[in-house]
C-alpha cells in the first residue's frame, strides 16, 4: 500500500501555502487509492457497507482518460429526500495522481462550519479547509473498512 507521508514537500512549504496545497492534494489521491482500488476502473456508483459504520457512497459524475469527476458521501435517511453529508465532489487527476474537492455542500447545513468558512478569504485557504476535511474523512473511511 502506498502511504502518504512519502509526498515530498519543498523546504518552502508552510501549511496553508500552495505548496503544502499540492501535496494535501497528493495525499489525497493515495488516500482515495485506499479506498477505491482502480479509480480509472470505476463506471457506475457504488456502495459500501461495513458494519461499523453508515453506508458511503461513490458516484462518477464525469469520466474522461485523464480526469474523473467522482461524488462521496454518506446518506441518512430523512422524511423526505436522504440528507447527504458530508457532501463532496472530488476531482481526480490521474495523470497528476491528485485529488482535490471542487465543492463541499455542508457548509449551509451546519452553521459552525458556515462561519468558519466565511472567515477564509482567500480561494487557498478555501481550498485547504475542504481537502483537509477530504484528507481525514478518507482515512477514517478506510479506518472503519470501508472499500469500494
Amino acid at each position: 500500500m502506498l502511504a502518504d507521508q512519502w509526498c515530498k514537500t519543498s523546504w518552502r512549504a508552510s501549511a496553508g501555502s500552495f505548496v503544502s496545497l499540492m501535496t494535501l492534494y497528493e495525499s489525497n489521491f493515495l488516500r482515495l487509492g485506499w479506498l477505491v482500488r482502480d479509480l480509472q476502473g470505476v463506471r457506475a456508483a457504488a456502495v459500501s457497507r461495513v458494519a461499523s459504520d453508515c453506508d458511503l457512497y461513490l458516484s462518477p459524475l464525469e469520466l474522461s482518460r485523464y480526469t474523473s469527476l467522482f461524488r462521496l458521501t454518506y446518506e441518512f435517511p430523512t422524511a423526505g429526500a436522504a440528507q447527504c453529508d458530508p457532501d463532496l465532489e472530488i476531482c481526480v487527476y490521474h495523470d497528476a495522481r491528485l485529488a482535490e474537492v471542487r465543492s463541499f455542500r455542508g457548509f449551509k447545513r451546519h452553521p459552525q462550519l458556515s462561519r468558519l468558512h466565511s472567515g477564509l478569504k482567500r480561494e487557498l485557504d478555501q481550498r485547504w479547509s475542504r481537502n483537509m476535511l477530504l484528507n481525514k474523512w478518507l482515512e477514517y473511511c478506510v479506518e472503519r473498512g470501508h472499500r469500494f
